[in-house]
């Protein structure tokens, strides 16, 4: 049996008062980061690998169904505005399509041709890497976009949190982060989701950092979006250059972002 899909250690979760069901919840999500623990060497080693595609040219594109292929949009979309980097450069691609996002689509992810299909709408090839997102590990979806990604010279990596997976095998660079059984039995959203979430910010976090997206510990191409963010550029301006706010906000307006102010005055 998937340890995904273990019956919940609590049996009567309708009987049990907010302040026990929130320390339950809690004392599993817990254990969610050493199981991601165990699994550092196996996402060191995708983040290698994608390292080495996007230096040569390639993408990043996620696939998954239901939580997972959620989770992959939101780590996909956070990318541009966080490391400066173009829209296209990590994709994620929801079973069923952008509309599965808000509101599941029924069979989609039983589809094992589809994510191909879905794939070459975006032009992958040869240069790109492709992670696969399946908490159960066993989503055709996922595993056959992973089998033909393959086949067509990609590397292919994935996220799930069940050990010897279809989705695993059908992976280069597979990623297995084992959470065991869940609070609700079977609701993957919670444990699961949570694992598979912090791997794909150390996923893309590390990669962008070793592609010097990152000066320091600052996020120095950052899109200058909002007021929040003119402000946080400005403090990074003024720390680095021990300048005022008024010259750091000058800078910035002149310069269009922390990079480029700082490369102005030869410290970037």
């Amino acid at each position: 049996m998937m340890t995904t899909e273990a019956p919940s250690e609590f049996t009567n979760l309708e009987t049990l008062p907010t302040a026990e069901l929130l320390a339950g919840m809690n004392r599993l999500d817990q254990t969610v980061p050493q199981a991601v623990a165990r699994a550092l060497p196996q996402i060191g080693a995708l983040v290698e690998a994608t390292v080495a595609r996007l230096q040569a040219g390639g993408r990043l594109f996620y696939i998954g169904a239901g939580t997972s292929g959620r989770l992959g949009v939101v780590d996909a979309s956070e990318c541009p505005p966080t490391f400066g980097v173009p829209a296209g450069l990590v994709v994620g691609i929801m079973a069923g399509g952008d509309g599965a996002i808000r509101q599941a689509v029924e069979g989609a992810e039983d589809n094992a041709t589809q994510a191909w299909v879905d794939l070459q709408a975006h032009g992958a090839n040869a240069k790109d890497v492709l992670v696969g997102l399946a908490a159960s590990g066993r989503t055709p979806y996922v595993i056959g976009g992973l089998e033909a990604a393959r086949a067509a010279g990609l590397a292919t990596g994935c996220i799930v949190c069940n050990a010897g997976s279809g989705v695993a095998a059908a992976a280069e660079f597979p990623v297995e982060v084992v959470t065991g059984p869940e609070f609700i039995t079977g609701s993957t959203r919670l444990k699961a989701g949570t694992a598979q979430k912090l791997a794909l910010n150390m996923l893309t976090t590390a990669t962008f950092i070793r592609l010097g997206r990152v000066k320091g510990n600052k996020m120095v191409d950052m899109q200058l979006s909002n007021e929040k963010l003119v402000e946080r550029g400005q403090r990074m301006l003024m720390d680095e250059l021990g300048i005022g706010q008024p010259e750091a906000a000058a800078l910035l307006a002149r310069h269009g972002s922390v990079r480029a102010a700082l490369g102005a005055l030869g410290k970037a």
